[in-house]
């Protein structure tokens, strides 16, 4: 190992959790703030917690009322795009019965 290019190992640092929970560990930093535990996870605690880190929940729903909103206005674009297509038909239909009833 070479030397003086390492971090200077704690034997006893303090680890803090957002719940209130301090351990003791070694590690490289002295001190450490961290927001979820095994004494609070729910994983561990077995009870249901609602965890938002950051605001994800709140972004995720922006972005599918987003996809509901550009999916609407697709279908009706999609729709009026097909009411033209058949009143185009249907024209030229009343065009073709014209011509038919003109030749005879």
């Amino acid at each position: 190992m070479k030397q003086g290019i390492h971090p200077n190992y704690t034997e006893k640092a303090t680890i803090t959790c957002a719940c209130g929970a301090i351990f003791e560990t070694g590690s490289t930093t002295p001190m450490m703030k961290i927001e979820i535990c095994s004494q609070c996870h729910p994983f561990y605690t077995g009870k249901k917690k609602f965890i938002d880190a950051g605001g994800r929940v709140d972004r995720f729903k922006k972005l599918a009322d987003k996809a509901k909103v550009a999916k609407e206005t697709h279908t009706t674009l999609k729709m009026a795009k097909a009411k033209k297509a058949v009143a185009s038909e249907e024209k030229a239909e009343k065009k073709a019965k014209k011509e038919v009833t003109e030749v005879k």
